[in-house]
């Protein structure tokens, strides 16, 4: 059993707090979402950190939002439906600011299914190769290869075709 202080978990928030804020406001479509579930995901990870061995505590924070993410969107009934607002700058440069205007981005990938949504965030945003979005998303590489094909025709078809997507 590990044993960590306190004092280190909030070093690590305090270094990676923002990449995962903005992993966090990306897969809920919004920062005030993204600021629940980035806390529910630190919330959860922390009950852990202090007794298991996690040797990547980012890349297991990443799962977390990914599965709360998903988690909570099957649970949403057909008729709610997050209010429409507009998302404030994110604290950390992303590729949305170097592509199409970030608002018609997120609103472009909020409506995609969550899967593709939480893989698209995953492979491009946060640059993880596919094995470590399959562990992160609990699939298989075909499988996130799969939801990428989907969601990146679904952002195009969505986007229009002279959207620039830097790659994705």
């Amino acid at each position: 059993m590990v044993h960590r202080s306190d004092e280190e978990f909030t070093a690590f928030v305090r270094v990676h707090g923002r990449a995962l804020a903005r992993t966090a406001t990306l897969l809920a479509g919004d920062r005030v979402a993204g600021e629940d579930l980035l806390q529910t995901a630190l919330a959860q990870t922390y009950a852990r950190w202090r007794k298991a061995d996690i040797e990547d505590l980012e890349q297991y924070v990443r799962v977390v939002l990914a599965r709360a993410q998903i988690s909570w969107r099957r649970r949403l009934s057909s008729t709610e439906r997050p209010l429409d607002l507009e998302p404030d700058e994110l604290p950390v440069p992303d590729i949305a600011d170097r592509t199409v205007d970030r608002r018609v981005l997120l609103g472009a990938l909020q409506q995609l299914p969550p899967k593709q949504r939480a893989t698209l965030v995953l492979r491009y945003f946060d640059d993880l190769s596919e094995a470590d979005t399959a562990k992160a998303l609990g699939c298989s590489a075909g499988s996130v290869k799969q939801h990428s094909t989907r969601g990146l025709a679904k952002l195009r078809a969505l986007l229009g075709p002279d959207a620039v997507l830097a790659g994705l």
